[in-house]
């Protein structure tokens, strides 16, 4: 079991994979020798120091009973550990014992983390992970050990570090205009900790903030009066300059000017007249606030999570008004261009999948359908979009003329959907679409199967790719950009039904570029470099590649959005793998620096395990044994990952049983890269079944770089996998 310890507040322990249920850990010393070893942050504390640590004066059987008590704890945390077996956890080493705990899995240790990171981000990213941080206090750190002098220097540490994070969710809070939420916590912070000038400053300019000058200026009287009284010293110059500042009514002490000038000024002015005209309970406010939420969610970090948990409460409302109408527009309008195939969060994409299909049959009752006709297409019937671009027969609503399903289209504005290029086979079609509906509806409908496209990505289920098609077919008949782009996103998502299909990719990240630039979608632009950046490289036309990191750099810096370097990054390192020298220790140190820019991004779908991953994909193409570090968290690569990690300790039965329960990879970016790890295992446990599995679902990728689709790693070219599969099937 995945084991938790808590120390700020009573020391405590409990099991991460049964819903937090605590572990009893028997009496005082016992829980001391715990909380003594996670002081020591993982490294070995001799015995003769716990002793020292334990008891004022040792008694005679002093180290039989640390020995005792460190094998109670060992049965607590490690219960299922066979007899004779080496503990993992709290383990003997030299002369001592050390707790090799998770980095994250130690309160104290994640409190710091969320502090440090949350100093490396914008304040609307910054906040939220410092409320998380504050949350984990549950009292005092290492409470009932305030006495001991070996927790006496971590407790003032972790004391300290509190304090600094109580200020700085304070700063965070002024500079997002939430100067009323800062006041309370303030007030409490100053009532423990009065000589904080720091803190002093920032609650008086939160009262200014609300209007309270008078309260403000309260405030920094009573800082002087105790700093002068009780400790002999004037205030500092930031506390002076702030209260001449508030006495003349500084214009830098405006929020709005604080926070970015005329522009500030515009917004605040324009929501303040919207929150007097607009009627509290008026149903525009909904579609408004999506609006609002669709940007939001482009600026990334803890405006991206808000803007998903409020996306599904926008849903919610809008359906509880009973208007298939409203609740349609909520829908689509979120149409927040999507680039990783991994959902961040599956509960939140199914909840919205499930909406919009309920919103698809209450709009299709309003609106009966022609017989024969409806959104899942009768029996036996090949929607539009159902093979790769140029397959098509006449009629079928291809693009004509377009590049043949094997090749790329050729750099430039040259791809389906660019200037020129003739549509045939949607004029009056009408199939699959109701007869009856009126053109706004069907505008509804492609954006609502563009969100099913979207959100249903990963999966195995027909109904995404049928929904993608659907989408692309109405959007091209009403000749509507921003529904087409939509829908082109959907396509994308849905376009990993087998191996080797980056070209059908890059023709769809083409033709988004395309009607992108002419019609001003730029995060659907962005889309489409981000794409091409992606099948490029598993083309192995790195050049190409470049090319389109840079565009989509360009943009994203001029339109503010931030999420786009993040993605290069992760590109700039797999390139380096694929193209660079031979140098692990570089490649491994542009993995991790990427991978440090994912932190707070707000994309957990992208970021759980995907530097364990890539860091294993660049030892497996290196021909080198994979990472077999303990607090390595795989995260949901974790099956096909394990196999690997088992031949490198030497336990190729235990590999070959894990191999056998390997699931089929998921229909996504890393397809290619988690059959040819599969393959890779298969070999060296002599499994012929899986080898031959391997081998059938790479052959369509032979042309392709494994891995490299997904713009993040690579295991090198897919037919030195597909070669060392047929040799060892022979």
């Amino acid at each position: 079991m995945r084991v938790g310890f808590g120390v700020l507040g009573p020391v405590v322990a409990w099991d991460a994979d049964a819903d937090g249920r605590a572990i009893a850990l028997k009496g005082p010393r016992h829980r001391a020798v715990l909380a003594r070893l996670i002081v020591a942050r993982r490294r070995v504390v001799p015995v003769s120091r716990l002793i020292e640590d334990l008891w004022t004066e040792p008694p005679p059987g002093a180290v039989g009973a640390v020995r005792t008590f460190v094998a109670a704890l060992r049965r607590a945390l490690e219960p299922q550990r066979p007899p004779r077996t080496p503990a993992r956890l709290l383990v003997t080493e030299g002369p001592g014992y050390a707790l090799r705990a998770d980095p994250d899995a130690v309160d104290a240790w994640r409190f710091e983390q969320d502090v440090a990171d949350a100093a490396t981000l914008p304040p609307d990213g910054a906040l939220p992970r410092l409320e998380e941080a504050l949350g984990r206090w549950r009292g005092p750190a290492y409470a009932e050990f305030a006495d001991e002098g070996w927790a006496r220097g971590e407790r003032s540490r972790l004391a300290e570090l509190r304090l600094h994070a109580v200020e700085r969710q304070a700063e965070a809070r002024l500079a997002l205009g939430r100067a009323a939420e800062a006041v309370p916590d303030l007030e409490a912070h100053l009532a423990e900790h009065p000589w904080r000038e720091g803190a002093w400053r920032a609650l008086a300019l939160a009262l200014y903030r609300t209007g309270r000058q008078g309260d403000a200026l309260a405030v920094l009287r009573r800082a002087r009066t105790l700093l002068v009284e009780q400790l002999g010293v004037d205030p500092g110059p930031e506390l002076r300059r702030l209260e001449t500042d508030i006495l003349g009514q500084a214009p830098h002490l405006d929020p709005t000017a604080a926070r970015g000038g005329a522009a500030a000024q515009v917004w605040a002015d324009a929501t303040a007249a919207y929150d007097r005209t607009v009627a509290s309970g008026a149903r525009t406010r909904l579609e408004s606030t999506v609006g609002l939420l669709r940007d939001l969610s482009m600026t990334g970090g803890g405006g991206l999570l808000t803007a998903r948990q409020q996306r599904v409460a926008a849903v919610a409302a809008a359906e509880e008004l009973g208007d298939p109408e409203l609740t349609a527009r909520v829908i689509g309008a979120y149409d927040v261009p999507a680039i990783w195939t991994r959902l961040d969060d599956p509960e939140q994409a199914a909840s919205i999948v499930r909406a919009a299909e309920r919103t698809l049959a209450a709009l299709a009752a309003d609106f009966p359908a022609d017989p024969g006709a409806s959104d899942h297409g009768p029996p036996g019937h090949e929607a539009p979009g159902d093979r790769a671009p140029g397959d098509g027969a006449p009629g079928d609503g291809a693009i004509s003329p377009g590049p043949p399903s094997h090749e790329a289209p050729r750099e430039g504005p040259t791809g389906p959907g660019a200037p020129g290029r003739r549509l045939r086979g949607h004029e009056g079609s009408g199939r699959d679409t109701p007869g009856s509906w009126p053109v706004g509806h069907d505008a509804m409908r492609a954006r609502l199967l563009a969100t099913i496209a979207v959100e249903s990505r990963g999966g195995r289920s027909e109904r995404g790719r049928q929904a993608a098609r659907q989408a692309e077919e109405i959007a091209r008949r009403l000749d509507d950009p921003g529904a087409l782009a939509f829908a082109l996103n959907g396509v994308f998502m849905q376009s990993f039904e087998r191996a080797g299909l980056a070209p059908r990719r890059d023709a769809t990240g083409a033709e988004l570029i395309a009607l992108s630039a002419r019609h001003g979608l730029v995060p659907f632009e962005v889309l489409g470099h981000l794409i091409r950046v992606q099948a490029r490289s598993a083309l192995g036309d790195f050049a190409a590649a470049d090319r389109h990191a840079a565009a989509a750099e360009r943009l994203g810096e001029r339109h503010e959005r931030p999420l786009v370097g993040v993605f290069t990054a992760w590109y700039r390192a797999l390139r380096l793998a694929a193209t660079g020298p031979a140098d692990e220790a570089a490649v491994e140190a542009a993995y991790r620096n990427a991978a440090a820019r994912l932190g707070g991004a707000g994309m957990p779908g992208l970021e759980h395990g995907l530097l364990p991953l890539a860091l294993l994909c660049l030892r497996v193409e290196r021909g080198r044994p994979a990472p077999t570090d303990a607090d390595l968290d795989w995260g949901p690569y974790a099956p096909w990952a394990r196999p690997l990690v088992l031949l490198a300790q030497a336990r190729r039965a235990e590999a070959a049983a894990a191999l056998r329960t390997v699931p089929e990879p998921p229909r996504d970016l890393l397809l290619e890269a988690l059959w040819c790890l599969t393959g890779r295992a298969a070999i060296a446990v002599g499994d012929r079944e899986t080898i031959a599995r391997a081998h059938a679902a790479l052959t369509p990728a032979a042309a392709e770089l494994a891995g490299a689709g997904s713009g993040l790693l690579t295991l090198g070219p897919v037919s030195r996998h597909l070669t060392d599969l047929a040799e060892a099937l022979r």
